[in-house]
């Protein structure tokens, strides 16, 4: 029995080498609790990494939490430390307790636990994840014949602890939002969602993103099985999966990877880059090898064991910048005198190298809020690998230009048109998030001025454009009926104003229709990446707030997009490129969806008369807050 020891310590060789190198991207299968069998017994084995440790043990309800009865010892490398414990059960609560170097005994949370004990709770708990059947098999195959960067993506983001409660006000299970959020997302026509943090975090006011458990979904809504069932029934329903995922900082909680040692270690030692000062968290090291690996295997776990199409990382500018959010003298330059941190953009590439390599059809997608260039470019060619990457620009732009008074919109109708400037240097995705409807900045429908049945008109006549626009989309949960209250983590959505009130039911009904007809039509997702999918009609017209464009897509099918901004209600003359029929396919300001319905005329013939370089032009009709959808109609059809 001795030799399968030795066989298991010799299997576990080559995995530390690869971790000690930064070139480990499963250590989820070497490091952590794992079921084991010794000696003919049944049990964990427990491996955990702590270089400037004296001593570790493993302690739990199953031996009193005694620091000393059950010791680990030090595996080949010498910085890791192992130990097998016959008898122990799943939910079987652990910690390890630590003898830092100069002897003082801290309680730490696994690094890589699968589960955890619910907040406030913060110990690690025994959990295997092998045993689920999926079910996705179908899903899956069907990836491998699409092209993302050509296909509709309309993302619904939401945060699972507070898209719905119950009536007590506690949380939905990840089952209960399988049969509650399923239908719903599937009903309203999204292809995506995505989930803000997951991870265990210990205070629900962090949104997520005070991650404590980096392979371990939060154990207030369920189990990693009962996480599993949710994303396969996703993916059943046909909707992709994205999370979003923390590696730029991570909090000082004691139980955490604060000086998990006792002294600096996940973190960087350096004074200038330990911490995030105005968050009050500790930065990662990502000139540490393992610091790389350990980071670089949690973004991998979520592909690999949970099945999920996609990550969104966090806050990728605060990781790119030595000196972001710091004043002068509050950082040192990398060698060559700049502000970049070669070591955080060495990480970003490895890890969408590593992340591709395994899972081809995998969408990464930065949150990087600078100009930064060659974000969605490959890293051969200097960029870091992503390929997508949030518009963080547009989303500005478009909410200042939306919060203005129409008779004001004039002076500021560049920031509608300025997108088009760098919209194919990346690969975007249009971002309306969370943080644009917390913190005093209003919801979605509040943020628009005028009367009650304006701020509806505004949001319809927005939506419009954005779905019209190049780059994919992502709007945050309570958008798509009109919530006027900000997004509060503690409560669900106000669902009953969808269900109560006219004009956000019908809100939520242009929504879904508006998300249906965007899959519906090839020319708004297939060219983003370059002006062969796009063509401005009516890019100037600022006195009248208008906005007109044409998308096509790979056979040359066209549509147009007009948006009327205005105040007030508009004769219009738009130039076009063919004589003939134009039909209005989808208007904003049908009475269905809460409009007027001023737009009578469904069917536009063209007149031979000039107007913005065309020869031909169409006479519309614009309803104010208005956006209409045009197809030429060939002479054989009505």
């Amino acid at each position: 029995m001795a030799d399968e020891a030795d066989r298991t310590e010799r299997e576990t060789d080559f995995p530390i080498f690869l971790f000690h190198h930064g070139k480990n991207d499963r250590i989820y299968e070497t490091y952590g609790a794992h079921k084991a069998r010794q000696n003919g017994a049944k049990g964990y084995l427990f491996r955990v990494w702590a270089p400037h440790a004296k001593a570790v043990s493993v302690v739990g309800d199953f031996n009193g939490w005694d620091k000393h009865a059950h010791p680990m010892h030090r595996m080949v490398d010498n910085e890791s430390f192992e130990l097998f414990i016959a008898g122990l059960s799943q939910y079987d609560t652990y910690k390890y307790c630590i003898t830092a170097a100069d002897g003082r005994e801290l309680l730490k949370a696994d690094p890589v636990a699968f589960h955890a004990e619910t907040a406030p709770a913060t110990a690690s708990k025994l959990y295997d994840l092998e045993g689920y059947r999926w079910g996705d098999a179908d899903y899956r195959a069907s990836l491998e014949r699409q092209d993302v960067q050509a296909s509709p993506v309309n993302i619904y983001e939401l945060n699972l602890l507070s898209w719905k409660r119950r009536e007590d006000g506690g949380y939905l299970s990840y089952r209960e939002l399988a049969k509650e959020l399923v239908p719903y997302v599937k009903e309203m026509g999204y292809t995506h969602v995505e989930f803000m943090p997951v991870m265990e975090h210990p205070f629900d006011g962090s949104w997520g993103y005070q991650v404590t458990g980096y392979f371990a979904v939060t154990s207030r809504l369920g189990t990693p099985h009962d996480f599993m069932y949710l994303v396969d029934c996703f993916h059943r329903a046909g909707i992709g999966v994205i999370l979003d995922w923390v590696p730029a900082h991570f909090p000082k909680d004691a139980h955490g990877l604060y000086e998990f040692d006792g002294q600096p270690l996940y973190e960087s030692d350096q004074w200038d880059r330990m911490e995030h000062k105005s968050w009050g968290t500790r930065r990662f090291d990502y000139g540490r090898n393992e610091v790389l690996s350990f980071l670089i295997s949690s973004a991998c776990f979520y592909f690999d064991k949970f099945h999920v199409d996609g990550i969104r990382v966090d806050a990728v500018a605060s990781m790119l910048y030595l000196d972001y959010d710091k004043r002068p003298g509050e950082w040192v330059p990398n060698i060559y005198g700049e502000n970049k941190n070669l070591e955080a953009i060495a990480f970003v590439r490895k890890l969408n190298e590593a992340v591709f390599l395994r899972f081809p059809r995998a969408l990464m997608i930065a949150e990087e809020s600078t100009a930064w260039g060659l974000v969605t470019r490959p890293a051969s060619v200097g960029g870091l690998g992503f390929n997508f990457k949030w518009n963080m620009g547009w989303m500005n732009d478009v909410l200042s230009y939306l919060a203005t008074d129409p008779l004001f919109r004039r002076y500021e109708h560049n920031k509608l048109t300025f997108s088009m400037m760098y919209a194919f240097s990346e690969n975007f995705m249009l971002p309306i998030s969370h943080d644009e409807v917390v913190h005093g900045k209003c919801s979605l429908i509040n943020k628009m001025p005028g009367s009650y049945e304006e701020k509806f008109a505004g949001v319809r006549a927005f939506l419009g454009y954005m779905t019209a626009h190049p780059g994919k989309k992502l709007n945050f949960m309570g958008y798509e009926f009109g919530q006027f209250k900000e997004w509060n983590y503690q409560e669900g959505l106000e669902f009953f104003l969808r269900d109560r009130y006219e004009l956000h039911g019908k809100l939520s009904e242009y929504v879904k229709a508006l998300n249906f007809f965007y899959r519906e039509t090839p020319a708004f997702f297939e060219i983003e990446d370059s002006w062969d999918g796009f063509e401005w009609l009516a890019p100037d017209d600022a006195d009248r707030n208008v906005l007109a464009f044409i998308r096509r897509d790979r056979q040359g099918n066209e549509i147009i997009a007009v948006t009327c901004f205005s105040g007030a209600d508009t004769d219009y003359r738009l130039g076009v490129n063919r004589k003939g029929k134009y039909k209005i396919v989808f208007c904003s300001d049908d009475k269905r969806f809460g409009g007027d319905g001023k737009v009578r005329r469904k069917t536009l013939k063209t007149e031979k008369k000039f107007s913005h370089g065309k020869e031909y032009s169409l006479h519309l009709e614009l309803p104010k807050l208005t956006t209409v959808y045009l197809v030429f109609v060939p002479d054989a059809q009505p």
